[in-house]
């Protein structure tokens, strides 16, 4: 495909959703309501959704994989002169798969939402928000300009706040603003730390900046940059300490937030600290990885022991919040990978984020399904004394969230096994400079963290899909359950991508690998390979 048609598709990408969402906004064709107005913007989410993806898939098709390592696509104009900022869009192996399941997670979103809409205000809104978050997420992946950057990150918080506020269940007010203040306080200081790598640089161009590798950047700048920057990216991570916000939103949030929460949202941390951090101030990458790696695995073993508790028998754990602190567990070995500095380790973390993704979205797509069929989400009152008996009940949807739990637990020929076995492979020999004794313990330590949530998620595959029927007190007899409805139609579209894209990675890796490893060689070469 020539570039001409790369550049179009890539802001294509970027556009249409923003275009969609003040379309939303606007009062549907005659012909086009359908059974009414809220049908047809909900049609217009999947339609505009749909076209997004479609150009997804065609800009990944089109996309050179011979050279993965080069920036394809780009587009390069100015903007704000005096400022030296401009529109620089373009896309390399680094982002292509994020950009890919951005735009599919959304439009799996849109598609669910069409048929089983979260109860809450107009439907407008809702669809308007969910496709300007999109368009930001996009942006964040694909812009190639600091302020850029920043102005895209900044664009999804305010959608997501709303959906969590205004869509959201119990408690969505507080888990709303905890949101916002922490992301927002982490983004003022993010914004320093940009603008002193900008300044000092000469240029807000990324491409440019990765090339220079922080040769116009004294050490010490890079240290007050690059510590600023790691504060701000590590809040979206979540990176422990800084990952409370994360539970009571996942809680809170309707289904689709929380799929694109976890399943996108996160990544823009962990990606900011790959195209940013990394290149353009090596040294203090260098200086910062031993204490990133620490807090890494404390993220591990805290999201693991935190997930064990709620899971135990009597102690009131909502299984949402239980997936929730999976994350921080699972984004712990993203970051972990980052901290090695090395080949292996970042793409094992960049394998992982697209792993987690697909696992943890199709994790809450199946807790939100349960919630539906339910009326909660607390582990207790779901397995009562026996377990839930969901195998029984509704087999499929108790095989889909077994499959689930066990993809998610880094089951070998799933996805989710090469991000974490390649984050501890490249902690096991990490960059030139970095304390060996010191990144053997991070691996010990996230191996066991490894073995620790195998132990929560089987514990809540046992209460969750096994289990018996209840006996009646003082008859003898078996009690009869509720009846469930199993796996419907719509929910099969929505969540059979998932479960295929899954299984694809984790037998054939390569295909994410073969995409993400050349950028990252010259990612850590400064570009200049």
């Amino acid at each position: 495909m020539n570039h001409t048609a790369l550049q179009v598709l890539l802001a294509a990408v970027v556009v249409l959703p923003l275009l969609g969402s003040v379309a939303a906004l606007l009062p549907a064709p005659p012909g086009l309501r359908g059974r009414g107005p809220d049908q047809a913007v909900l049609r217009h989410g999947v339609t505009v959704t749909g076209v997004v993806l479609a150009a997804a898939i065609a800009l990944a098709s089109g996309f050179d994989h011979g050279h993965p390592a080069r920036m394809q696509a780009q587009t390069d104009i100015g903007w704000i002169p005096a400022l030296g900022i401009r529109i620089h869009l373009g896309v390399d192996g680094v982002s292509l798969p994020l950009l890919v399941l951005t735009a599919l997670l959304t439009f799996l979103s849109a598609l669910y939402a069409y048929v089983n809409r979260p109860p809450g205000p107009s439907p407008k809104a809702f669809v308007a928000l969910l496709l300007l978050l999109e368009s930001g997420t996009l942006a964040s992946f694909a812009v190639l300009d600091l302020m850029l950057f920043f102005l895209a990150f900044e664009m999804v918080l305010i959608p997501m706040y709303f959906l969590i506020n205004r869509w959201g269940g119990a408690e969505r007010e507080r888990a709303a603003w905890r949101f916002i203040l922490y992301t927002l306080l982490g983004s003022v200081v993010m914004l320093l730390g940009l603008l002193l790598v900008g300044i000092k640089g000469g240029t807000f161009d990324m491409v440019a900046l990765a090339a220079d590798n922080g040769s116009k950047l004294s050490h010490t700048t890079q240290l007050i940059a690059a510590l600023a920057i790691i504060a701000g990216l590590a809040v979206k991570a979540p990176m422990w300490p800084l990952h409370s916000w994360l539970p009571d939103a996942h809680t809170a949030a309707p289904t689709v937030g929380s799929v694109l929460l976890a399943g996108v949202l996160l990544k823009m941390g962990t990606y900011g600290l790959v195209r940013i951090v990394l290149p353009m101030t090596p040294g203090a990458a260098h200086t910062y990885a031993p204490y990133l790696a620490a807090f890494a695995v404390a993220g591990i073993i805290y999201g693991s022991l935190a997930c064990l508790a709620l899971a135990r028998t009597g102690a009131k754990g909502d299984l949402k919040r239980l997936i929730a602190y999976s994350s921080v567990g699972h984004m712990g070995f993203v970051l972990l990978g980052i901290a090695t500095l090395t080949p292996t380790g970042v793409n094992g973390a960049l394998f992982a984020n697209i792993a987690h993704g697909l696992i943890t979205g199709l994790l809450f797509f199946l807790v939100g399904a349960l919630k539906d069929r339910t009326g909660t989400t607390d582990l207790d009152q779901l397995s009562g004394t026996s377990g839930a008996a969901l195998y029984g009940r509704a087999p499929r949807l108790g095989g889909l969230l077994a499959f689930g739990a066990v993809a998610s637990l880094g089951l070998p020929g799933l996805a989710g096994f090469w991000g974490e076995m390649l984050a501890m492979f490249g902690a096991f020999h990490p960059a030139d400079g970095l304390s060996r004794p010191a990144y053997l313990t991070y691996t010990a330590l996230a191996g066991f963290g490894t073995l620790l949530t195998a132990a929560y998620l089987l514990v809540v595959v046992r209460r969750v899909c096994m289990g018996d029927h209840p006996i009646e007190p003082g008859t003898g007899t078996e009690a009869a359950r509720p009846a469930l409805a199993d796996v419907h139609g719509y929910e099969w579209a929505a969540w059979s991508p998932l479960v295929a894209l899954t299984v694809l990675a984790g037998l054939w890796p390569a295909v994410l690998l073969g995409l993400t490893d050349p950028a990252v060689q010259q990612l850590l070469a400064g570009g200049n390979r």
